[in-house]
């Protein structure tokens, strides 16, 4: 009897060692064919247009640290199941270490240009942007001197591998540098959120309910961003919570550690599903003007009639008509959808 239970506990401690490794490698690999597969889409619906924007290409940034991320975590975690006893490196343990603590920042700025939209620099007054940015340029700052201290702290408890993963637990439980660091990525995200959307119902409370309607749908496309916005805050806010529980009742490491991990991808996910939303509605528009241009061309004298139409119409307006509230909406629905297309791109 004790020739069998000899091998079985043996095996039993080998399998609980390298579970939390093994639990790393899955998620990582699991989000990063996840983001794979959505980079593609995003290229494959993007115009030439949308590829010169900057928040296209944060986007595109950000996806290429997210799948950085998911090769250092299979390097590391999966050498720890293969081979526990010949890790990897310091150097790289460290580096897998800042590429999963420190993006978030980089995401949360991605969100953050969503108010550029409300407020380009151009015409916004310098004194009002500084009272714009001036709280989550702070925080940011705050946080990025939170992590520098955890990190530094850390890299300084090991001078091996080995070492620095056996000091994990010493290291994560009710630390207060990471509980700060995600307490002001709620509040950075809160105000980023609440401010955009706070700022968005302002304007669009300007234009009545009826005179909404004639625009085009602009109402409908104003929902979704509503909706699309607070998903990108809901579940990062969900993960920074359970992680905040985590670290103030649990002394073990994994399950923070996986939920931190994964809250990476949810992060990246949501701004970049946002994007592609956008994308996709820019490519049908694209390819409808297109379709549209074939056909004048086709068909000349249709062109030509739906030229002559609206000429007509626009002269009747100005000459023979007083414009009533449906023209000026019609009129100024141009600058409002200017707004709303440019709040879709984040």
């Amino acid at each position: 009897m004790s020739s069998v239970t000899g091998p079985e506990t043996i095996i039993n401690g080998f399998v609980d060692e390298i579970r939390p490794s093994f639990d790393y490698t899955l998620a990582g690999a699991t989000c990063s064919g996840c983001l794979s597969t959505l980079l593609v889409v995003l290229l494959g619906f993007s115009t030439k247009e949308s590829r010169r924007r900057v928040v296209f290409q944060l986007n595109v940034l950000a996806i290429c640290i997210a799948l950085t991320l998911g090769i250092l975590t299979g390097l590391t975690s999966g050498k720890a199941v293969v081979d526990p006893y010949n890790q990897v490196s310091r150097s790289v343990y460290i580096t897998s270490i800042v590429f999963t603590v420190y993006p978030p920042l980089l995401y949360d700025s991605i969100l953050l240009t969503r108010l550029f939209a409300l407020y380009p620099i151009a015409s916004t007054p310098s004194v009002t942007l500084v009272k714009i940015f001036a709280f989550p340029f702070c925080v940011k700052c705050a946080r990025v001197v939170a992590l520098a201290l955890f990190l530094n702290n850390y890299v300084k408890s090991g001078s091996t591998t080995q070492a620095l993963v056996q000091s994990q637990e010493a290291d994560w439980y009710r630390n207060p540098k990471l509980t700060a660091e995600w307490t002001m990525q709620m509040a950075d995200n809160l105000y980023s959120v609440s401010f955009f959307l706070y700022n968005l119902h302002m304007r669009t409370s300007l234009i009545q309910s009826g005179e909404l309607a004639l625009l085009g749908g602009i109402s409908e496309r104003i929902r979704q961003i509503f909706y699309i916005s607070v998903a990108n805050f809901v579940f990062p806010l969900i993960f920074n919570i359970a992680q905040i529980i985590l670290i103030s009742t649990d002394r073990s490491p994994n399950t923070g550690g996986l939920l931190l991990l994964i809250n990476n991808y949810v992060t990246v996910i949501g701004v970049l599903c946002a994007t592609l939303w956008f994308s996709g509605s820019e490519w049908v528009r694209s390819r409808k003007e297109s379709s549209a241009e074939d056909v004048f061309w086709l068909n000349p004298n249709l062109g030509g009639v739906n030229g002559v139409g609206r000429k007509r119409e626009n002269e009747i307006v100005v000459i023979g008509k007083t414009p009533d509230a449906a023209d000026f909406a019609r009129r100024g629905s141009n600058e409002f959808q200017a707004s709303c297309d440019t709040s879709e791109r984040v």
